[in-house]
């Protein structure tokens, strides 16, 4: 069975009700399953899900009630283990989330440990699909964790699953599909929604955004700021990775009255010199009645042909799929020339749209790690001479574009323990509008800092890039040293 999931305009709060504006829309695409409704949005983070179920009146005190939601996070209709997860009840908390993997059918990993965002709440009342009060539960999922992206290379954004919801009174326990944790062939489809309704005000006049970054909110130096609480907050963001160039919905319908049907993209590198037919490749799934259906796009003809826009599409009003690694670093310009049948120019309002392309990862690297002023070499052995005994780190993070978002160190050590030991995170208001970062931090910042057992330790840096392809960050960096620590 296939359902579809609606686009959160902002964050649900799982405290508000299911009569709630940010659940809106919801209830016309729910998904009638045993026992009661589910309901689903999604914004570019997160899943959110709520169960109605209409058939449990009982306000149980001391509830049994619990619920499992199963999900094939690498969608190949098998379990596979050691990746697939199932949530349920965290064990006395009706209100927390705990997950596990799936080791085979019908069998389990304990639950895990792992930090999660995940969430849930119980809740008791009416919906817009009974006056009577009743069970309702609700969730919020994110969505890299349950192996989802909204990231135009993935083409088609969905997931399989099956849930099972238990009531003590009234005794019953509901399975949807049937013996869906022992099987996964049959688990139902949840296709995400890329389709956020962003404020005309906001878009270009042709080239309305790139992926969810309406054009308006980027600046003559190719970088994106979004405002706070928008789908997706980026403050003097380059691009890089795979980006959709998306038109202006009202104005593409207005075209295609006039009797436009195919049109040019056109680039040029800087910011001066002529613009040339920039020539790319894509695809899109195009919903036939029962089915989205993969449709290929290219250039022919030095042209590429418009689709009517009353068409659905899995990405509405979509100009271009461009992998942006085929660009140099830097400053790049695009419009858009709109052309009848006949080759007959449609004029357009006047637009250039300048993006930075940054596909470079910051460089990183651990220079040292040092007790007192002995250096340890990787795979060295140290010892700590008492309980306040430690060490100093000396770690570069570097961007030379000017696009460093965020740099950590951190040390792993024994059963699944870590520390964060140092980190920086890009500030407008102290760093303006470019950041490099730095080489040979030193960390801590003063003093040492203490291994807290004696084990073998990794110590790893991380870079992340202040890039996106208009649906979340890309680029990151990582490097690791392992030493081991007497104490």
């Amino acid at each position: 069975m296939f359902t579809f999931s609606k686009w959160a305009a902002t964050p649900i709060d799982l405290s508000e009700d299911l009569f709630h504006e940010s659940w809106a829309s919801a209830f016309d695409a729910q998904m009638a399953i045993p026992g009661g409704y589910m309901w689903a949005k999604n914004d570019a983070q997160y899943l959110y899900v709520a169960l109605d179920m209409i058939d449990d009146p009982y306000n149980d005190p001391g509830t049994g009630d619990y619920f499992w939601f199963t999900f094939d996070t690498d969608r190949n209709r098998a379990i596979s283990p050691n990746k697939d997860l199932n949530y349920g009840l965290f064990p006395g908390n009706p209100n927390k989330l705990g997950k596990q993997f799936y080791l085979g059918p019908g069998s389990w990993s304990g639950i895990s440990h792992d930090e999660s965002k995940a969430s849930c709440r119980i809740d008791f009342g009416t919906s817009p699909n009974s006056d009577v009060e009743h069970r309702i539960w609700k969730m919020r999922l994110r969505l890299s964790e349950i192996g989802v992206s909204l990231s135009p290379t993935s083409w088609f954004s969905y997931t399989r699953f099956g849930l099972r919801v238990h009531s003590d009174t009234p005794n019953q326990t509901h399975d949807s599909p049937a013996d869906f944790y022992t099987n996964f062939s049959a688990l139902h489809t949840l296709i995400f929604s890329r389709k956020p309704t962003i404020s005309s005000s906001l878009l270009g006049p042709v080239i309305g955004s790139v992926g969810l970054i309406p054009t308006t909110r980027i600046d003559t130096n190719g970088r994106a700021s979004t405002d706070p609480g928008y789908y997706l907050v980026v403050r003097n963001a380059a691009f890089g990775r795979t980006i959709n160039l998306i038109a202006n919905g009202t104005q593409l319908a207005a075209l295609w009255t006039a009797n436009a049907r195919k049109y040019k993209v056109l680039h040029r590198s800087g910011t001066s010199g002529s613009f040339q037919p920039l020539e790319s490749g894509w695809k899109n799934y195009r919903w036939n009645g029962t089915d989205y259906v993969l449709q290929s796009f290219s250039m022919h003809a030095g042209f590429y042909y418009m689709v009517n826009p009353a068409v659905d599409y899995s990405i509405d009003d979509l100009l271009m799929g461009l992998d942006t690694r085929i660009l140099s670093t830097g400053l790049h310009q695009f419009k858009v020339e709109f052309y009848t049948a006949a080759n007959v120019p449609v004029s357009t309002p006047p637009q250039v749209l300048t993006l930075f392309i940054d596909n470079n990862v910051p460089e990183v690297s651990i220079n040292s790690i040092k007790h007192g002023t002995s250096e340890i070499g990787a795979c060295g052995i140290v010892t700590m001479a008492n309980a306040t005994d430690g060490l100093v780190f000396d770690y570069s993070a570097f961007d030379t574009e000017g696009n460093l978002r965020k740099y950590t160190l951190g040390a792993l050590w024994g059963d699944n323990k870590s520390a964060a030991i140092d980190s920086k995170t890009y500030d407008e208001s102290v760093m303006g509008s470019s950041w490099v970062g730095q080489h040979n931090i030193t960390a801590p910042g003063s003093g040492v800092w203490v291994p807290p057992d004696q084990c073998a330790y990794t110590f790893e840096a991380w870079v992340h890039a202040r890039t996106t392809n208009g649906y979340g960050w890309v680029g990151s960096n990582r490097v690791h040293k392992s030493i081991t620590v007497m104490k």
